[in-house]
Parts: structure tokens; C-alpha cells; sequence
């Protein structure tokens, strides 16, 4: 297994700064709310730590893909096929582990969304725009998981029918997207704010999933009471399950809290449901609302600390090893030469 600690530069020189800017004739065509909410993910300030000393097998990225239809943003998703051995059949993001040979996360979630679905890689489509990058979140499999946010832009001579429902196959580039049959069932969409209010699925008339397989809750629930639960894989953290209904496999997990943290920076409010578990130790203390998943993030410091100083060992050892063979070459010559 490869240990390299950052993700090689450039293999594909040009796939980052082509999305780096969102064309102003872009943000023109969405409506005054969507603006707002790309600008507010734009410009946040948030604590992105240094993942350059990571060991490249600890670290993954997912797309989230948004783009504005009926307006309202929406974010496309994946169900995972049954066939999968992790996570078969559950809602997710596009994305996946890093691999050495990419020049960068943001590549990492773009390459991944291209062979799971078949998105367009820059530069073959200019409307996929780079908005940020949030710190990474902690998967059960202790994997760093960068979200990687982007905005697909309809192409200008594209005018969607005033009777269009809000669904993927009414924009062209995701008319084109076909799900891998190895890793994914079905592709398709949910309503960004509606991550902080699952009550807005009704007042929508969005199709949702029957009460069954897909939605094993009550058949007139869009929203889940959540269950926390003390996860091993968390050090013993709280943690907190959210389910939202959607039209195929419910969002929850990781992908919920992804979705969770990009909807309330680009809204710039909070879910109406309490997002984490009554229990200071978790920071989530009411008297202080800063706080709140403080022990979480502490808990991804932590996990990086550990690779970091686990990386460390390795790389010692492999220079002691190199040196060794270098020495022990070094002697062998002499000997002869003597």
C-alpha cells in the first residue's frame, strides 16, 4: 500500500482552476435567494485544517453537487448498490478515497463523480463551478472526508418549461449522468433547504419514497425523531442519527451531517430539530451555542494527530531501512575494492 502523505501535483493541470471562478452572468441567472446562499458558502470563514502531512489511504472526498431548479437549490445523490460490501444500498454523496495519482481532493471528488455517475470532468463542461471545500468530517471507517461543494450552471440557451417538475432529468448535462452498475443503484435529488426543514417535502409536493424498504418509518413521516447513540468507532462520542425521507433511500449518517453543515452556512440558520445530542460533553450546551460539536471536531484533530505521528514511524523506518541499504551497498563496494 502506497503511504505517500500528500496528494501528488498536477497529473491534470488544469481541473482545479477552471472551477475556481463562478461567472457573474451565472449567479445573475439564479434567483435572489440561491444567490445569497452561494455567496454565504463563498465567503465563509471556516477552520480548514492542514492535511498535507496525512497519509493519502486515510483521506476521501464526496461532491456535493448543487444546482437551482424551480428555484430552489437542489443537491444531487447516489444510492449505493446493494452489491457493495460498505454501506450497501444507503444514500451518499458522489466520492471516495484518494488515490495517489490525484493532484488534489477537490480532483479526488470530481474523478469519483465521474466514474459514479458519469459527471463530466473539467474542462469537457464549464458549468461546473467551484464554490468551498468544509473541513474534513470523521467516517466510521476512520477515513477524513472533505465535502467538496460545487454549483452546476444550466447552459445559457437552456430555458426549463415553466411546467417542469423539480427533478434531475429536466437539466441536459444531468439527463446525461448514468449510475455505475458496479457502485450505484439510482441517482437522484433533494431540496437543499429542506436538510433544516423536512417539513417544506409536503408544502412542495416532492415524491417521496412508500413505507417500506426505503422508508421503513411512519408513512407520515418526512423526518425521523433522532436516535443518539455511544459509538466505538468515535472514541465513545454521542452521536447523533438523523433520516430524512426523500424519493428513494433515506438520507442519514455521514451524508446527513455533510448535508446538515453545507445547508445551514448557505441558509445561515439552524435545522428546526436539535442537531446534536442533549449532552455537554458533546458541546451542545444551550448556554453556549458556540460550542455546539465542539467534541466532535476535537475528535478529528485528534484522529489527525494520531496518522500524523503513525506516518511519522512509518517514514522513520523506511528512511533507517533505505539508509541501511545505501550503507550496507556503500560496504559491499569497499570490501570489493579493497
Amino acid at each position: 500500500m502506497a503511504i505517500s502523505s500528500t496528494i501528488p501535483k498536477p497529473t491534470q493541470p488544469d481541473s482545479e482552476r477552471c472551477l475556481r471562478d463562478i461567472p457573474t452572468h451565472v449567479l445573475k441567472r439564479l434567483t435572489p435567494k440561491s444567490r445569497a446562499c452561494i455567496e454565504r458558502l463563498k465567503t465563509c470563514q471556516l477552520d480548514r485544517p492542514d492535511l498535507s502531512r496525512q497519509p493519502t489511504f486515510k483521506l476521501a472526498a464526496v461532491l456535493v453537487l448543487l444546482y437551482e431548479q424551480a428555484g430552489e437549490l437542489r443537491v444531487l445523490l447516489t444510492t449505493r448498490s446493494k452489491s457493495l460490501r460498505a454501506h450497501p444500498g444507503q444514500t451518499a454523496l458522489p466520492g471516495g478515497k484518494a488515490d495517489e495519482e490525484d493532484e488534489s481532493l477537490v480532483w479526488t471528488a470530481l474523478r469519483e463523480a465521474n466514474e459514479e455517475v458519469g459527471l463530466p470532468l473539467p474542462p469537457t463542461s464549464s458549468n461546473i463551478h467551484f464554490i468551498t471545500t468544509l473541513p474534513p468530517f470523521l467516517s466510521a471507517s476512520q477515513l477524513l472526508v472533505t465535502p467538496v461543494v460545487v454549483l452546476l450552471s444550466s447552459p445559457i440557451p437552456f430555458i426549463p418549461s415553466p411546467d417542469a417538475l423539480p427533478n434531475p432529468s429536466s437539466h441536459p448535462i444531468l439527463t446525461s449522468l448514468t449510475p455505475s452498475l458496479t457502485e450505484v443503484d439510482r441517482i437522484f435529488d433533494y431540496p437543499l433547504e429542506a436538510v433544516l426543514n423536512p417539513h417544506l417535502l409536503l408544502n412542495k409536493g416532492e415524491s417521496l419514497a412508500d413505507v417500506g424498504e426505503d422508508w421503513p418509518y411512519g408513512a407520515g413521516d418526512v423526518y425521523v425523531k433522532p436516535s443518539d447513540v455511544r459509538l466505538d468507532a468515535f472514541d465513545g462520542l454521542i452521536y447523533r442519527m438523523h433520516r430524512f425521507r426523500t424519493c428513494a433511500s433515506p438520507i442519514k449518517g455521514l451524508t446527513a451531517d455533510i448535508l446538515i453543515s453545507v445547508a445551514e452556512l448557505a441558509y445561515g440558520r439552524k435545522p428546526i430539530y436539535g442537531r446534536y445530542p442533549p449532552d455537554s460533553s458533546h458541546g451542545s450546551s444551550p448556554e453556549d451555542p458556540n460550542l455546539e460539536g465542539e467534541t466532535y471536531r476535537a475528535l478529528v484533530r485528534k484522529r489527525m494527530e494520531e496518522n500524523e505521528k503513525a506516518f511519522a514511524v512509518v517514514k522513520e523506518g523506511e528512511q533507517t531501512r533505505l539508509t541501511g541499504k545505501v550503507d550496507g551497498e556503500n560496504g559491499s563496494t569497499f570490501l570489493t575494492g579493497a
